[in-house]
């Protein structure tokens, strides 16, 4: 039986660090070099997942191909390394205390004192090898959420340093990232806060192997030496991150400073350069991409990009697919009025309508849907997006009676059946799809008829339910009931958004 290695990934400083980023361009290194990788996320609130969490704090809600509500990072992880992960990758303190009481209640615990030592630490690191043991990993990298010294954080370093002593030294690996800020007033970038963190971390009995420096000027080689100096690590594992133009990068400059090679000699692992040729062609690709496309993206929650930072990212895989660069507007639909709806749109080539579900249907949204329409914009309905083209369209009669709300939610991957010869179709060059769903609403397909008369077509079904919809005389009209912006990768942008920028760039 193969030994799974561990990576822990932690940060210090502030929070807001890039650690998911991090996390996931390391995992793109070692999967380069054919290792099977497994990410996961621990996040230190008490939530039990962040299926309920606001939107505006917290940013998108993740789902996986098994139906898991999950941090945002774990969007960041499936698009870098490519590879679909699960409900052990996404777990929260909250989650973990549940599962705790849920024992002791049931007896499991013999009547004895429950702890957060042993009892919690024990539940995190089953949580760690159930990770392991479901992807069947080579290699697990788990991100700890939060900054070291936060209260809420010591019961997952507590389990973190335990699992060390648990599997041995040559099959953990800790890597700590900080902030080295840059002084304007004195032209300097300062260490000692990098410092402080190390040993806040060393004082809970974690002595990090790697220390990745986030900073946004190049470091002096003399700092990067104190820091290995004061942290007590090898001078080349400290590692310089630079803020990059192109998220993708971050891979690329971790390859240069050979991270990969640290980390597999550390496992001991035969180390040969790690081939990443497809993702230098996606990175020349963004590079060489020229003139813009302008998409308007219209939502509730555009005050906080994060809310929608999936979409965000297809919209981007797919005009690199294209050719081009995203010039991106964002709208609230609340703002838009009768009197400034044609300013708003000026120079738009496309809008994406998009909410998740539950959201009340919005009279201003209808606006934008029709005034699409009538100037024939590409409009691409996602979700709740999809359920106000449809009221839009029919709009003269009552539908309500076909929207049934049900009692347990339709979470992760569906299979969907499309009509053949329709424009999704056409784009997917198949019958039969699989797509992912967060909705709690079913969309009876006895609406079909009245779509039919108003001008729209239902072209595919999800379960005797509606999942499609789209206008057959406008260029480009086309909404859905799943979200495909959770299965786009920057090297396989999903084909609904590559249709929808090539109809923006026709605009």
């Amino acid at each position: 039986m193969k030994q799974t290695k561990f990576i822990f990934i932690t940060g210090g400083v502030v929070s807001s660090l890039g650690k998911g980023i991090t996390a996931a361009s390391i995992g793109r290194l070692l999967k380069s070099h054919g290792l099977k990788v497994c990410m996961q996320k621990l996040d230190p609130y008490i939530n039990v997942d962040p299926g309920t969490l606001c939107l505006l704090q917290h940013g998108e809600v993740f789902v996986t191909d098994d139906g898991a509500e999950t941090d945002l990072d774990l969007g960041h992880y499936e698009r870098f390394i490519d590879e679909n992960l699960n409900l052990h990758c996404s777990i929260t303190a909250g989650k973990i205390y549940l599962r705790v009481i849920e024992k002791e209640r049931n007896g499991v615990f013999d009547g004895r004192t429950v702890q957060v030592i042993p009892h919690i630490t024990n539940e995190i690191k089953e949580v760690i090898w159930a990770a392991a043991e479901t992807s069947n990993a080579d290699v697990v990298i788990t991100e700890i959420g939060g900054t070291v010294g936060d209260y809420e954080s010591l019961p997952f370093l507590e389990a973190i340093r335990q699992f060390r002593r648990d599997v041995g030294p040559n099959n953990v690996m800790y890597i700590h990232t900080t902030l080295v800020p840059y002084l304007k007033s004195s032209g300097e970038v300062k260490t000692k806060p990098t410092q402080h963190s190390v040993k806040e971390l060393r004082a809970l009995g974690i002595n990090p192997d790697i220390i990745i420096l986030r900073t946004e000027k190049k470091l002096p080689p003399e700092q990067k030496d104190k820091v290995a100096l004061f942290c007590d690590v090898d001078q080349r594992s400290v590692i310089e991150v630079k803020d990059c133009k192109i998220l993708y990068e971050v891979v690329c400059e971790l390859a240069k400073q050979q991270t990969d090679k640290i980390i597999l000699e550390h496992f001991g692992i035969d180390y040969q350069e790690g081939e990443l040729t497809e993702w230098k062609h996606l990175i020349n690709n963004i590079k060489s991409a020229q003139g813009f496309v302008n998409v308007a993206m219209v939502g509730n929650y555009v005050e906080l990009p994060d809310a929608y930072i999936s979409a965000i990212e297809s919209l981007k895989h797919a005009s690199y697919e294209n050719m081009v660069h995203l010039n991106l507007k964002f709208v609230n639909p609340n703002q838009v009025t009768n009197d400034n709806i044609d300013e708003t749109f000026t120079g738009i080539q496309g809008i994406l309508l998009i909410d998740p579900y539950g959201e009340k249907i919005n009279p201003l949204a209808l606006e934008i849907i029709r005034y699409a329409k009538e100037k024939g914009i590409p409009l691409f309905g996602i979700n709740h997006g999809m359920i106000s083209i449809i009221y839009e369209y029919c709009k003269d009669t009552n539908i309500d009676k076909y929207f049934e709300i049900l009692d347990q939610r339709q979470l992760g991957l569906q299979k969907l059946i499309l009509k053949s010869n329709s424009l999704v179709n056409k784009i997917y060059s198949k019958v039969e799809i699989k797509e992912r769903y967060r909705t709690n609403v079913k969309i009876n397909k006895e609406l079909d008829q009245i779509l039919e008369k108003n001008k729209l077509q239902s072209s595919g079904y999800y379960d005797e339910s509606i999942g499609v919809v789209e206008d057959k005389d406008h260029p480009w009209l086309l909404g859905c009931h799943y979200h495909p912006e959770l299965l786009s990768r920057p090297n396989r942008p999903h084909p609904l958004f590559v249709s929808f920028i090539k109809a923006a760039l026709k605009k």
